[in-house]
């Protein structure tokens, strides 16, 4: 087997420190053979689904392939942007917004790229331009605030598996939560206090996440508890007292029962109760997509308001809220601690050269 090496490293360079920012993944484009290729990608991870094999590809190839990808890639239409994908956009500004906070902080010398589980950047492609920019330490951040075997464990996967076909294996740290880091707390009411500055205050305050199948959570996965601490840390910050906000799961898929309360079935109940206007947040997404944009804001909208419902705001995510940015580099600073500054290994650029490897 030939193992992948670095065709850009030189012995002389400076080991250097990185940092790999990674989220879930988007389409190339909101188009049906782009979309293909990337739910046959996503989908066929078993950490994404936990269904045998033989049997998920005949469903997975032979009925959802068929069908899902038109559908998703009209939804993608009223989304994407002339800058592209708007997962993509705010990843790749936060990447940005990250170097420059860490600069700020003293530690210009770290490497920040970002990449995506699914579809590009690809998360092989991350760790090449990292290793080629001498990096010998590596700080994975995937960026989930809750633990969840389906995208947290995923990304693991995906790094341990391109460091299995590598000649020189970094120093790593995988950061697997930080869902009760009081700065993220903190920027996430920030946000929703701002919202409040400008629009008032509404009946009811949604913290809505991501859901997951409710048997991944009886085999022991800790993302249905991380969300609900979230929210409760979420609601302290913010003053608020039980009955002010729930706590709810949305983007379900299939007929199995995923964790509940459904955000939508939430929605459309909550007029009969007398809760005429509604605040949508989403701790469990960094930065705004396809679930956000359309989902919460456009389609879970129109289910409340036909429900009876009078006013409806959706939250923008984090993005690069300077609040968040300042959050995630004091948390990968935290990380960073005991690894030592990059300096030039002037012996072993000497030993290289004594063997007639290029400086």
């Amino acid at each position: 087997m030939m193992f992948k090496g670095s065709p850009e490293f030189t012995h002389a360079q400076m080991d250097k420190v990185g940092v790999l920012l990674t989220n879930l993944g988007t389409p190339d484009a909101p188009e049906k053979s782009a979309l293909r290729r990337y739910l046959k990608e996503f989908l066929w991870d078993p950490r994404v689904v936990e269904v045998p094999r033989p049997l998920w590809w005949m469903i997975l190839n032979g009925v959802i392939l068929n069908i899902r990808p038109a559908r998703s890639a009209a939804a993608y239409k009223t989304v994407f942007t002339e800058e592209g994908s708007p997962l993509l956009v705010h990843s790749q500004r936060q990447g940005d917004a990250m170097k420059a906070a860490l600069a700020q902080k003293g530690r210009d010398d770290v490497v920040v790229e970002v990449a995506m589980r699914y579809g590009n950047p690809s998360i092989k492609n991350g760790i090449q331009a990292l290793m080629d920019a001498g990096v010998r330490r590596l700080l994975v951040l995937p960026l989930y605030p809750q633990y969840s075997a389906s995208t947290t464990a995923s990304t693991f996967d995906a790094v341990s598996a391109d460091f299995r076909e590598r000649r020189w294996i970094p120093e790593l740290r995988f950061i697997n939560h930080y869902h009760d880091y009081p700065l993220f707390i903190e920027a996430a009411a920030t946000r929703i206090r701002e919202h409040w500055d400008q629009h008032g205050r509404a009946d009811r305050l949604l913290f809505s996440y991501h859901g997951v199948p409710q048997r991944y959570l009886d085999n022991g996965d800790p993302y249905f508890c991380e969300c609900h601490k979230t929210s409760r840390l979420l609601a302290a910050a913010l003053g608020l007292q039980s009955g002010e906000f729930l706590t709810t799961f949305q983007s379900r898929f299939g007929k199995e029962e995923w964790l509940k309360p459904y955000t939508d079935e939430t929605l459309k109940s909550l007029p009969a109760e007398g809760v005429t206007s509604v605040q949508v947040f989403c701790p469990g997404f960094s930065a705004d997509c396809l679930e956000t944009i359309e989902e919460i804001g456009e389609e879970n909208r129109d289910y409340f308001v036909e429900a009876g419902g009078e006013r409806y705001e959706y939250i923008a995510a984090l993005n690069d809220h300077p609040a968040h940015i300042d959050a995630l580099s004091e948390l990968v600073l935290q990380h960073l601690q005991g690894w030592p500054l990059p300096q030039i290994d002037h012996q072993r650029e000497s030993r290289a050269r004594a063997k007639g490897a290029k400086s």
